[in-house]
């Protein structure tokens, strides 16, 4: 029976490369011990990876895999790179290394391989998006970092982890809805269909009132696709009703929210036609607005 291959495509062909393996690298005579085979080292002689696309490690869960590793052990080793003389970086497994450390290990399994920072990168990213649970915005910040540090198109991407484009395209338009949707990604309070839908709605202000629509009444992921569709429609029809303004209008906006002290809307339908909308918080603004105005 074959057995079938744990790593990632992408990951598992970039470890088998003799190119990031100390093996190919070095010569038999000073090759240490660790090479070729799974080596002990010690957990004081690794350093965190400065690479990790994780940023958010759940306590609980690291504490139950602690535990775990008390009792029996380190079953996968992780993966490191030598920096030097007994200095070594990790490349992956840092769920298993910070549990380790809390589990008391003084010691623990690791392949070694040699590889350049993009090399290792690549490594990184690749091996987080197929083995740990990420969020959806960890991912897509990975898959970002993989484009913009790595120079991978989506298409050479997809090749790596083992996904479609449009798979990867969505992850990436997550990136683009304002921060506290991204937030509410990240803590579980909102789903990928729920996200997904938000992002077809280009206005920001609309995507953050359905967000909160969406916390406040439990939406289903269809209720929030039909709300979103008619914020989308809505939307547009009115990007079309107004006008961009022109600089002479840019200047006369200024003007007004600089004679009044408060942000003066103005917006044009057509050439001759459009609104001035003069806001105010309180009673007092009122006043000083009226008093600007010379009216009672």
């Amino acid at each position: 029976m074959t057995k079938r291959p744990a790593l990632g495509r992408g990951l598992s062909a970039l470890l088998e490369d003799d190119k990031t393996d100390i093996t190919g690298s070095a010569d038999a005579s000073q090759l240490s011990k660790t090479v070729g085979s799974i080596a002990e080292i010690e957990i004081s002689k690794i350093e965190a990876n400065p690479f990790q696309p994780r940023t958010k490690f759940e306590e609980e869960a690291l504490q139950e895999l602690s535990q775990s590793i008390k009792e029996l052990g380190i079953i996968q080793p992780v993966t490191v790179r030598k920096l030097g003389y007994d200095k070594y970086q990790l490349i992956s497994g840092e769920r298993r290394f910070r549990a380790s450390q809390l589990a008391g290990l003084t010691q623990i399994p690791a392949y070694v391989r040699i590889a350049n920072d993009q090399s290792m990168l690549e490594m990184a990213l690749v091996e987080n998006i197929q083995r740990a649970e990420l969020d959806a915005i960890e991912v897509a910040i990975s898959y970002q970092r993989l484009i913009e540090e790595c120079k991978l198109t989506q298409e050479e991407m997809s090749q790596r982890v083992g996904k479609k484009r449009s798979t990867i395209s969505n992850y990436l338009r997550l990136l683009k809805l304002p921060a506290e949707i991204q937030n509410g990604i990240r803590s579980n309070h909102l789903s990928m269909g729920h996200a997904r839908a938000l992002v077809n709605i280009e206005n920001p202000e609309s995507q953050l009132e359905l967000y909160r629509q969406i916390l406040e009444e439990t939406l289903s992921v269809r209720k929030t696709e039909e709300l979103a569709k008619g914020k989308k429609e809505s939307s547009t029809s009115a990007s079309k009703a107004k006008a961009p303004l022109s600089v002479v209008d840019k200047r006369i906006r200024m003007n007004l929210t600089d004679h009044f002290s408060v942000p003066v809307k103005f917006q044009r339908k057509d050439e001759e036609k459009g609104s001035i909308t003069i806001p105010f918080e309180n009673e007092e603004e009122l006043a000083k607005i009226l008093k600007k105005m010379k009216l009672k």
